[in-house]
């Protein structure tokens, strides 16, 4: 089975979506866009230097991407202006990511693929590691959940419960260098950030708890992928951009819905 490019696409797609989810919900409530898009930028300065050291695509990636989220995790902590600050990590990194790879001549690179995403070509090595990282996010989420969601309402509530507000700022921090290794090959670097935000924030039109605005999210994201793929096939599109915009589709839809709805309760 595992020897149809098509199966390990959706398979590690699927995966992707299941871990992006939960981890795109505290994306969402933290108000961290600009965080998931500096540290998805610094993948591409990742995928430089893994070729120049020849190493795995997938721990260059990781280490960078774990650098720069340590880097505006440390400055969001010293109140930092967060949002000059991230545009400028996000727009350099990706900026010296590019001119690093330049540098590489004896490297053939296609960069689209690292920056769009060439989901349907994942080999049964990179199902392997996507597969494992995707879990290890969800465990990890899982694991904290209630100490995340605690910080995320209010830090001074998490210090009067007992939590660290800053080791919980470092799980998430870990777990974003996590999903944004393991998604390059899925969506690229330049939109694992709208894998993160985009079903969160269709998932926020519809859910009633935290819990359900996560699952709802995971769903949002299976079902992007899975039409994503479909319009790939059918209409010979690229895979990435195609799952981002079925899920930009399902939010603008949601949001649509939910503006009907209340306008119908308002009569």
């Amino acid at each position: 089975m595992l020897d149809d490019f098509l199966t390990r696409a959706l398979l590690a797609g699927l995966a992707v979506a299941m871990a992006a989810a939960p981890l795109g919900c505290f994306v969402v409530w933290r108000r961290m866009a600009y965080f998931g898009d500096a540290t998805s930028h610094a993948a591409i300065l990742g995928v430089a230097l893994a070729l120049a050291f020849q190493i795995s695509i997938f721990i260059g990636t990781l280490l960078v991407a774990l650098i720069m989220a340590m880097i505006v995790s440390t400055l969001a902590g010293r109140g930092w202006a967060m949002d000059t600050t991230l545009g400028v990590l996000a727009h350099s990194a990706l900026a010296l990511g590019l001119v690093a790879v330049s540098f590489l001549p004896a490297v053939r690179v296609d960069l689209s693929a690292y920056l769009f995403g060439d989901i349907l070509a994942v080999s049964r090595v990179d199902l392997g590691i996507i597969v494992a990282g995707a879990a290890l996010v969800l465990a990890l989420i899982l694991w904290r959940w209630s100490a995340l969601l605690t910080a995320t309402l209010s830090e001074d509530l998490a210090q009067a419960s007992g939590i660290d507000p800053g080791r919980e700022r470092m799980v998430l921090t870990l777990a974003l260098a996590v999903v944004v290794a393991v998604a390059l090959k899925i969506v690229g670097a330049l939109l694992i950030a709208a894998l993160l935000i985009i079903p969160a924030a269709a998932a926020r039109n519809l859910a009633r708890s935290p819990e359900a605005m996560a699952g709802i999210a995971a769903l949002i994201g299976a079902v992007s992928v899975w039409g994503g793929l479909q319009m790939s096939l059918l209409q010979d599109t690229p895979s990435g951009p195609s799952i981002v915009v079925i899920a930009a589709a399902i939010f603008l839809i949601s949001t649509l819905g939910m503006g009907l709805v209340a306008r119908l309760r308002a009569r």
